[in-house]
């Protein structure tokens, strides 16, 4: 039998492309600033055109927190769709030589329909905030055939992204796969990524996660819009009532752990913010990293923090310190 697997995670299987600019370039670009915006074929290639410098990386939310997990050794698999081009090829190599088990699926030109890999332009201005540009290319139409339901059952956690949700059949791959853990004994966790997405899918994601999902992350931001206040307190209630343990993000002032009537307040950990890409994606590293150990929620947290202030230090989603190493000198 293959070897168990503590997390397998999917989602949109991108390259982030990133560079520094000053506000009016967002504003001359029609860029949101802060949030994810999806743009077509033609407004990836004029946006990547009008670019400074930058640097291609691959990325994409899901992808972030496995290649994390894997920094911080954790046994993890990861299932994203690439064309067979080379961005494609560069994505496939990054995650393996990280250690994470990724067999695609590479998608053959002549079954891509003219889609390319995905990539995120994403402009960081001088605050450090980071807006993102998202062309998803053949990396949305996951289908549920393309989910192998052996290497689902062989996961101990199910790792979903919200960003995933735009396509019908994205969705059933999702249900696919949740079925095919839950079937080998897994349990299911789930970002909500962005509040712009849970506009777009409240209903769905609500449904969801009521159903399958035992672990909730999100931010602020996206929890208060996926319940629909403006209350941070109703909303960790509804949240309670849906999952067993829900994670909130609180960028500066932390994070807090939500599970039942428990409520436990983490603050941050010191850093310099640089880029807050990849924020949310290395707290849930750091965060899945404690609990598969058995740690506490409270030390998951603490975790989950750790790694998202190295990851806001520098530009790029993926850390560039040891994340062990520092687990380690905080006392994790």
């Amino acid at each position: 039998m293959s070897e168990r697997l503590e997390v397998v995670g999917i989602g949109n299987a991108i390259v982030d492309v990133l560079a520094r600019v000053e506000e009016g370039f967002l504003a001359r670009h029609e860029v949101t600033k802060g949030a994810m915006t999806l743009i077509d074929d033609a407004a990836a290639r004029a946006l990547y055109a009008a670019m400074p410098p930058s640097r291609e990386i691959s990325g994409g939310s899901a992808a972030n927190t496995i290649a994390g997990l894997a920094a911080l050794g954790a046994k993890v698999g990861y299932v994203g769709r690439v064309r067979d081009d080379q961005l494609g090829r560069i994505f496939a190599h990054d995650i393996r030589a990280q250690g994470v088990v990724y067999e695609g699926p590479l998608v053959p030109e002549a079954a891509a329909n003219g889609a390319e890999t995905g990539r995120c332009m994403v402009l960081v201005t001088p605050d450090g905030e980071r807006s993102m540009s998202t062309y998803l290319g053949v990396s949305a139409a996951l289908q549920p055939e393309e989910i192998d339901a052996a290497l689902m059952a062989r996961a101990d956690w199910l790792y979903l992204e919200g960003y995933l949700f735009d396509l019908p059949a994205a969705k059933a791959a999702y249900a696919r796969a949740i079925a095919a853990a839950k079937s080998g004994g897994g349990r299911v966790a789930f970002t909500v990524s962005d509040p712009f997405c849970v506009a777009r899918h409240r209903d769905d994601m609500r449904a969801m996660i009521a159903a399958d999902v035992d672990l909730l992350f999100a931010n602020k931001a996206e929890i208060l819009a996926l319940y629909e206040t403006e209350d941070l307190d109703a909303a960790a209630v509804a949240a309670a009532r849906d999952v067993e343990m829900a994670v909130i993000t609180l960028s500066g002032e932390g994070a807090l752990v939500v599970a039942g009537d428990a409520r436990t307040a983490v603050p941050a950990a010191p850093t310099t913010l640089v880029d807050t890409t990849g924020a949310g994606d290395l707290f849930a590293a750091g965060f899945l990293a404690g609990l598969v150990r058995g740690r506490s929620p409270r030390d998951c947290a603490r975790m989950g923090c750790q790694a998202a202030a190295e990851v806001i230090a520098h530009i790029g989603a993926r850390p560039e310190a040891d994340l062990r190493e520092l687990m380690a000198a905080a006392g994790l």
